[in-house]
């Protein structure tokens, strides 16, 4: 009762009806009834919808029930025919405003498509964005500005075509759009051609950046750079990469070579920079050595000088030497000053290791003794003399002229220049040269005439010079040996010297006291600085002794060392290393210096001695750097002619790692030399590898791109599925175009290629197989009507009838296996054979068959089975027979047994169709 009533009292619109539903939405106002009519329109019924939705007129209120969620169909109609004013009466502004605001594509359509506007419908194209909704608008509007204005917003090619296909209807659209078309297409060979202008330009800088230097390198460089700017359009992400990664290549060639010239520019000019360096060297010493020629006489100082810069030019000329040898003219001529300045030494040394005995031979006046003296000196010719070798010759050329029985002119005439000689000497204040001349001068002027009185008052004079002289030194000396005899003594009392402090000092001390002679001299002083000096010494006693032993031992270490140089110089190493020679060089050198001092009569003769062979083995070094040197450049020689030399990269690089191995064994050239000749090898040794390189990536890329084909034909073959067997031909190209393709790169995707080649080109194969099978069993198909006719010929012999031979009809054609079946099929009822013998060949040939098929056997077919798979194998000793001609000897065989019943035929035929079935089914593909 209760749902009765509410049946009765509820609105007509929620009735269960849905005509009722209908009809009371046809009736409901739309001002009063609104929300009724929102409900209905997502009724369950479509009727109801439409109705419902043909009564609202406000498409604001259906957009924003859209909005909700509470849209439909219906209402999309609805809100469609308010917006095209097909319904309502809209004010066209109001349709157009709110048509910019929609953004449903299939309403947005229907709006261009049915709009009762042109802007309405040029409103509803411009919020569309799929290109297929302007193609459509351009085939299908029937305003030609819409479709215009449709077709100028289709881009893509596709686009264009299906629009210069479609619209058929308006001929602007379709020219329009075939222009376009015709535009984009030659806009993309241009860009195509851009592209491939642009991959061309790449693969040459590529080829360029894997490229040694050459003259025209960086020539060549900048042609392409200048190339990829004047291409218009722009690179992709990946050109752009690839150009800057090879233009980065080739700049780091150009900077290395650049940097090697620097290089090599600055090994030249430090070379030359050396020879200017040894050449000044050799011109300060040969000037030296001319000037001591050229001076009035050679002292003490001049030597040492000389000495000191011999000493400093060998150290510079050693350094020089580490970093680039000198050439012969200039070492014969430092050998030539070094020879010359050993000759002036040894001669110094002669002198004075004689000085002594001359002066007591000019004291004692003995002449031979002084000429012997000078003779042993060997004083070069053309040097001048030392004072004291002067002094002497003096002695015995004034002993050679004034000797005599008659004194002569120029006798007289020696006199007075030695008068002035000793005048000289006065007057430099020189008072032991001049007391020497005096007293020698006094002995000569006995044997001079009566007529000499001139000579004789000068002497005279001369003498009283020099006894002014005396006493005046001796009224200088004695404050002077009062001072010293006070300092020696307070020497001696001195205890916080140390031994050598006091020995220097006492050294000095004696050296003044006899500076000053017999200058004041008295014998109370004499004795005082005697005694204290003895004392002195005798203190120092034990300290002489212990730095007496030392020198001794340093003596005997020195000699020891010259020894061993000396014995490495006699018989020198012939493959001798430099750098080890160099370093014993440097250890003896350290060894010299530490093993100082040395007793001082040895000093000299053990320091020539060491010189002597440290220039010997520097010589030895120069040698053996140069065979060094020599060595190396036949090595870069071989290297350069490795480069161009026409073997395969592989091999020219294992030629020059050996090259690279005997440099090494080598060993060090001089150092200056050494890097310059190792830059000039490493460039080639770089070219070597580079081209290696270069190969390598060739035969990379090369691989790479047989990869490519091979995946390609891998592709494509796995697409291929072939219809008949004659395309077996087609596959065997493939296989052909694959061993083509071979060696492949070793790597895990090579090897899943491979595999999966095998199982493509297999699976191709069985399905050729299958079809040709299929085709063997559809043409034995077609000889079935030349089977049933044998069968009626069998029938006929059987049942005692007439034998005839059965002949092969005009529109068959039989090949040369199945004419040959045929025939005996034909010999076979004339001389026939017994039925189980026929149905025994029947049942193997079904066998076989079955076999040939895959399917199962019966048990009772089992030693048939057997048979057959033993004469199989024995017939597969020379070549296994394909199923296709062990399918043809099978037909062969059931076209050649015969007479067969039709009941025996039967029994076996359906089995046989069976089998035949499954062997002419196909795979799927």
């Amino acid at each position: 009762m209760p749902g009765l009533l509410r049946r009765l009292f509820s609105p007509r619109w929620r009735h269960p009806d849905p005509q009722v539903r209908r009809d009371a939405a046809e009736r409901l106002d739309p001002q009063s009834q609104r929300e009724a009519l929102e409900t209905l329109v997502q009724d369950t019924e479509p009727d109801v919808r439409l109705a419902a939705a043909r009564r609202l007129d406000d498409p604001q209120r259906l957009l924003q029930l859209r909005v909700e969620g509470k849209g439909s169909r219906e209402l999309d109609r609805q809100l469609i025919a308010l917006l095209i004013g097909r319904q309502g009466g809209i004010e066209l502004g109001r349709r157009q405003q709110i048509v910019e605001s929609l953004d449903d594509a299939a309403m947005l359509e229907e709006i261009a498509l049915q709009g009762d506007n042109q802007q309405l419908r040029l409103a509803a194209l411009a919020r569309l964005d799929d290109e297929a909704a302007l193609i459509r608008q351009a085939c299908d509007n029937g305003i030609a500005a819409v479709r215009h204005a449709a077709a100028e917003r289709v881009t893509s090619e596709e686009g264009l075509k299906q629009l210069a296909q479609a619209a058929r209807r308006d001929r602007h659209v379709v020219r329009d759009a075939k222009e376009r078309l015709g535009r984009l297409r030659a806009d993309a060979d241009a860009v195509e051609q851009a592209r491939e202008r642009r991959e061309q330009l790449l693969a040459s800088l590529e080829q360029h950046a894997r490229a040694t230097w050459e003259p025209l390198y960086a020539g060549r460089f900048r042609h392409l750079e200048r190339e990829w700017s004047r291409l218009a359009d722009l690179p992709d992400a990946g050109q752009e990469q690839r150009y800057q990664e090879a233009s980065l290549r080739c700049r780091k060639v150009i900077h290395d070579h650049e940097a090697q010239e620097h290089a090599l520019r600055a090994d030249r000019q430090r070379r030359e920079q050396a020879d200017q360096d040894r050449e000044a060297l050799v011109m300060a010493l040969e000037e030296s050595l001319a000037a001591l020629y050229q001076g009035e006489y050679v002292g003490e100082q001049d030597l040492a000088s000389l000495r000191a810069q011999k000493q400093l030019m060998a150290n510079r000329w050693q350094a020089l030497s580490e970093i680039h040898l000198a050439d012969d003219g200039l070492r014969q001529r430092y050998d030539k000053a070094l020879k010359n300045y050993d000759a002036i030494n040894q001669a110094h040394q002669r002198l004075v290791e004689r000085a002594l005995p001359l002066e007591e031979a000019i004291r004692a006046g003995d002449e031979a003794a002084l000429k012997q003296l000078v003779s042993d000196c060997k004083w070069p010719e053309g040097l001048p003399p030392d004072p004291r070798l002067e002094r002497a010759r003096h002695h015995l050329r004034l002993e050679k002229d004034l000797s005599g029985d008659e004194p002569s002119e120029s006798q007289l005439t020696r006199f007075d220049e030695e008068l002035d000689r000793l005048e000289a000497l006065l007057d430099e204040g020189t008072f032991k040269g001049a007391s020497r001349l005096h007293q020698r001068l006094r002995h000569l002027a006995d044997q001079l005439p009566s007529s000499a009185g001139a000579q004789q008052s000068r002497l005279k004079r001369l003498g009283a010079r020099l006894a002014e002289l005396r006493d005046w030194r001796g009224f200088v000396a004695g404050p002077k040996r009062e001072q010293l005899c006070q300092a020696i003594e307070a020497l001696e009392q001195d205890a916080t010297l140390t031994d050598r402090d006091r020995d220097r000092r006492h050294r000095q001390l004696v050296k003044e006291w006899k500076a000053l002679g017999d200058a004041a001299a008295n014998r109370e002083q004499s004795e005082r600085f005697r005694a204290t000096s003895e004392r002195i010494r005798e203190s120092l006693k034990a300290w002489r002794e212990q730095q007496q032993r030392l020198r001794e031992a340093n003596l005997a270490e020195r000699e020891a060392l010259c020894e061993q140089i000396e014995a490495l110089l006699e018989q020198p190493a012939a493959q001798a290393d430099p750098d080890a020679l160099r370093e014993i060089r440097d250890q003896a050198r350290e060894q010299w210096r530490r093993t100082a001092p040395v007793p001082r009569d040895h000093a000299e003769a053990i320091g020539r001695r060491f010189g002597r062979i440290r220039h010997q083995l520097q010589a030895l070094i120069d040698r053996r750097a140069n065979e060094i040197a020599d060595a190396k450049r036949e090595v870069i020689d071989q290297a350069r002619a490795l480069v161009d030399a026409r073997l395969p990269a592989r091999q020219r690089a294992d030629q020059a790692k050996a090259l690279q191995q005997r440099w090494r064994e080598l060993g060090r050239a001089p150092k200056g030399e050494e890097q310059t000749l190792w830059r000039e090898f490493r460039q080639l040794c770089d070219q070597i590898f580079a081209q290696r390189d270069a190969e390598r990536d060739d035969r990379a890329q090369r691989a790479r791109e047989r990869l490519e084909q091979m995946q390609a034909l891998i592709d494509r073959i796995d697409a291929w599925q072939p219809a008949a067997s004659s395309e077996a031909d087609w596959l065997d190209k493939a296989v052909d175009e694959a061993s083509a393709l071979e060696p492949l790169p070793s790597g895990r995707r090579t090897e899943g290629m491979r595999k999966r080649w095998a199982g493509i080109v297999r699976a191709r194969r069985e399905r050729l197989e299958r079809l040709s099978v299929a085709e063997v069993v559809g043409r034995w198909r077609e000889v079935k009507p030349l089977i049933l006719e044998h069968l009626e010929a069998d029938d006929d012999c059987l049942a005692g009838r007439l034998c005839s031979d059965v002949e092969i009809p005009a529109a068959l054609s039989l090949p040369p296996a199945l004419k040959q079946a045929h025939a005996q099929r034909n010999a076979a009822r004339r001389d026939p054979a017994p039925a189980e013998e026929v149905a025994e060949r029947l049942a193997r040939l079904r066998v076989h068959l079955a076999l040939l098929a895959g399917h199962p056997i019966g048990h009772q077919d089992e030693p048939l089975r057997l048979a057959i798979q033993v004469d199989r194998l024995n017939d597969s000793l020379g070549q296994a027979p394909s199923r296709e001609d062990e399918l043809i000897s099978v037909l062969c065989g059931l076209l050649a047994t015969g007479p067969v019943s039709r009941q025996q035929w039967e029994r076996e035929v359906q089995e046989l169709d069976a089998l035949l079935d499954g062997l002419s089914q196909l795979p799927p593909p």
